[in-house]
């Protein structure tokens, strides 16, 4: 991966994760998905969860191991979180490191090349992921009303970033990479 890629998502969603198909997933190879939660799944600071988005769940579940990986330090809340999705998680993952989806990859019992990381942020998640050589999915943000500005202005900076150093952010239909180009 060289250092002009670290930003560079292999799929980007025009929209939110519940855009996200299975198809170009399993067309890229992928087996198991590592979810990022605060304004992936959820916004920031919510516990509910959506009927779509259990609906999404179910049915990712049926061609996907799923974790969840968040850099959140809430236990009550990711814990409720993934305990709602009947899914497994890491927290403090302190994304961009590594560590924690390397941990995520391991507990599904599949090698990198096999797990996607998914989120809706350019320097945490995609970077992360990226660092690993996993493949990485950019999804728009799932965000309160109330916090549009603040959220939009860190990932705007972000996109304002990622586009100088010549990250390509348009919304993509199929993965941008094969997962075997990624070393």
């Amino acid at each position: 991966m060289t250092r002009d890629h670290l930003l560079q998502p292999d799929l980007v969603v025009p929209g939110s994760i519940l855009q996200l198909q299975a198809e170009p997933l399993l067309a890229a190879g992928l087996q198991g998905l590592i979810l990022d939660v605060d304004e992936t799944l959820v916004p920031t600071m919510s516990r509910e969860i959506s009927e779509e988005l259990r609906h999404w769940i179910a049915e990712m579940k049926q061609s996907f191991s799923l974790w969840l990986v968040s850099n959140n330090l809430s236990q009550s809340r990711i814990g409720a979180i993934a305990a709602a999705l009947d899914l497994p998680y890491f927290l403090a993952a302190r994304k961009p490191s590594r560590r924690k989806i390397r941990q995520a990859a391991e507990e599904m019992g599949l090698d990198l090349e096999r797990v996607g990381v998914v989120g809706d942020r350019l320097f945490t998640d995609v970077l992360a992921g990226n660092r690993l050589g996993v493949f990485t999915v950019l999804v728009e943000p799932m965000v309160l009303p109330s916090s549009l500005p603040r959220s939009h202005w860190w990932r705007n900076l972000e996109v304002q970033i990622s586009r100088v150093l010549g990250a390509k952010l348009h919304p993509s239909p199929l993965p941008t990479r094969g997962m075997l180009s990624k070393s």
